[in-house]
This record gives C-alpha cells, sequence and structure tokens, in this order.
C-alpha cells in the first residue's frame, strides 16, 4: 500500500472545520502533508481544530485556514490553486434539515459541489474525494446495500447527494478528473455536535445520558443502522487518495462496518457502557428517513483495501469518553448562550 506520509502532497479539504473534516485534517499533518482548509465555520467550528496547538511547529506549519463559502466560485478558484488532491466535504447534512429548506441543501450539496469540481479541473488538481452519503439508496428493497443497487432516495439531502455523485461521474468521463466517491453510513465519533436540532442520533443521545434527560426516539426504535467510527472513515480517505496517486480511481465506495444495529439496540450499548437505565420518550417518525441501511463493503475491501479498523462498540466507547472530558466546557458554551 502506497504510503501517504511518504508522498507529501498539498490537500484542500473543504468542510475542514467540521465534524469528519477535521478528523481528516488530522490525519494528514500528522503524515507530513500540507493542509489546506476552506470552510465558512456556518456549522464547522474552529474548537474542532484546536488539536492544531498540540501539533509540532512543523506539522503546523503545514496548515492554512481560508473562510469562504463553497457556494462562490472564486473562493474555491482561489483556494484550489497550487492543490494536489481535494477530499470535499463541505456539505448541509441532515435529511430533516433539508425537508424543512430543499433549497440550502441543493445550492450547498450541488451548486458547492460543481464549483469544487470546476475549479479543479481549471487548476489541474489530481484527484478528488467527494464524500457521499448512505442516504442515496433511500427506499431500495435489497439489504445489505450494493453499490451497484439503482437509488431511490427519499430527501432532498439524499437527493443532492446523488446530484454531486452525477456531476463527479460526468466530470470524470467528460473532463479526465480522477475522481472517488465514499458513500457514508452513519459516521459518529468526537467532535460531533450534538446540541444543534439537528444532530445525529448518537451525540445526542450520549449527551441526554450525560445529563439525565429523556431519550428521543423517532419512531419504534426499530429502525437500524450501519453505525461507522470517524477513524474508519478518515482510513477510507486515506485509502481513496492512495487509489488516486497510483491512477486507480473511479467509481463510488459503500464505507462502513457492514453491521446493522437498531436504535434500541444503541440505547442498550449506551447503558451498559454508561452504567445506567436510560429513560426514553417515543415521538413520531421523521419525514425522509430510511427505515433500515446496512452496507456491503466488498468492493471498498477488493479495490482500496478498506477493512474497518474500530467496531461500533469500542467507537461508543471513545465516544462517550471524548463527551464526558468535554462535558464542562459544553456546560460553559450553553451557559454563554
Amino acid at each position: 500500500m502506497l504510503d501517504v506520509g511518504r508522498n507529501p502532497a498539498r490537500y484542500l479539504v473543504t468542510g475542514g472545520a467540521g465534524f469528519i473534516g477535521s478528523h481528516l485534517v488530522e490525519a494528514l499533518l500528522h503524515r507530513g502533508q500540507k493542509v489546506r482548509v476552506l470552510d465558512n465555520l456556518s456549522t464547522g467550528k474552529r474548537d474542532n481544530l484546536s488539536f492544531l496547538s498540540r501539533l509540532p511547529e512543523e506539522a503546523a506549519g503545514n496548515y492554512e485556514l481560508r473562510v469562504g463559502d463553497v457556494r462562490d466560485l472564486n473562493t474555491v478558484r482561489k483556494s484550489t490553486v497550487g492543490v494536489d488532491y481535494i477530499l470535499h466535504h463541505a456539505a448541509l447534512g441532515s435529511v430533516e434539515r433539508s425537508v424543512e429548506d430543499p433549497i440550502a441543501s441543493n445550492d450547498v450539496n450541488v451548486g458547492g459541489t460543481l464549483n469544487v469540481l470546476k475549479a479543479a479541473l481549471e487548476n489541474q488538481v489530481r484527484g478528488i474525494v467527494y464524500a457521499s452519503s448512505s442516504s442515496v439508496y433511500g427506499a431500495a428493497p435489497t439489504l445489505p446495500r450494493d453499490e451497484d443497487q439503482f437509488p431511490a432516495p427519499l430527501s432532498p439531502y439524499a437527493a443532492s447527494k446523488l446530484a454531486g455523485e452525477h456531476y463527479c461521474l460526468v466530470f470524470a468521463k467528460t473532463y479526465g478528473l480522477s475522481i472517488v466517491g465514499l458513500r457514508y453510513f452513519n459516521v459518529f465519533g468526537p467532535r460531533q455536535d450534538p446540541e444543534s436540532r439537528y444532530s445525529a442520533v448518537i451525540p445526542r443521545f450520549i449527551d441526554a445520558a450525560l445529563h439525565d434527560r429523556l431519550l428521543e426516539i423517532h419512531g419504534d426504535g426499530l429502525q437500524t443502522r450501519d453505525f461507522t467510527y470517524v477513524e474508519n472513515v478518515v482510513d477510507a480517505n486515506l485509502r481513496a487518495i492512495e487509489a488516486l496517486a497510483l491512477a486507480d480511481s473511479g467509481g463510488v465506495f459503500n464505507i462502513a462496518c457492514g453491521e446493522t444495529y437498531s436504535v434500541l439496540d444503541l440505547v442498550s450499548f449506551l447503558s451498559q457502557l454508561l452504567g445506567k437505565n436510560l429513560r426514553m420518550i417515543h415521538t413520531e417518525p421523521r419525514k425522509g428517513d430510511v427505515r433500515d441501511s446496512v452496507a456491503k463493503i466488498t468492493k471498498a475491501e477488493q479495490r482500496l483495501g478498506y477493512r474497518p479498523k474500530t467496531t461500533f462498540v469500542e467507537g461508543l466507547r471513545r465516544t462517550i469518553a471524548y463527551y464526558r472530558n468535554h462535558q464542562g466546557e459544553m456546560n460553559d458554551d450553553r451557559h454563554l448562550r
């Protein structure tokens, strides 16, 4: 396997101050790479990049932050000058938010992606990793989800991520850009914001449990997910970069663990790990939510050499530890609001 650390390059991480993006930035800097972040800080946070203060001076000097929006083509053009690879993670997430405001989701997720592709072409970027989503499968009846299945999105968010995939395919075939798409399945881990009403289920549940609040479950709780710890996603991105560097690019890959757990299973694991009897309340199902989701990861295993490094339960254990350690800081943030 090609060692990214032995092949120094300049990377642009769009959305690099976000949850997944910041983990990618940290991993690349630890490997001696030069990293430029483009983020408008609307959902990303400077606090997610606080690890920079703990890096050796040389590694920290390889980092640059540009506050800007992928919806502005000139901003993206300037940010891609001199860049070898782009990890495109800038997006407006959340199925629920997209149902409420589909125009905003389209503007960021589709228009922003098109700007990244156009700027990459103009500035002769060597390759792009596009962050897609398992939501593109939607109501497809067959489990596990296979990359060859016909997508059936249920929400504007899912439709926008699928549209981004199609634009990537067009730019690969028409213009010769080297692009790998990664369909993430329910990523979780440290730095994921638990406080927004659009937050994912795991940070919301951990935060509620640590503060002895009710866990709000949408629907009956029997809906299933392939929860994927963020370390696995970072590894997949590094492997995708290596594939691009070796000119073995193209296609879209499921990035998950290939295991399925219900929301009630999640509550049970959290109860065990926290040593608490957690209290729940059931509310109406959310519009656009997929009932069941689990990935087939054979293609990523064979083409990228991807293997999940961290199990669901171990990931939960690490995530709980993170939120426990940051509980005081989060309480201070709430007080300041």
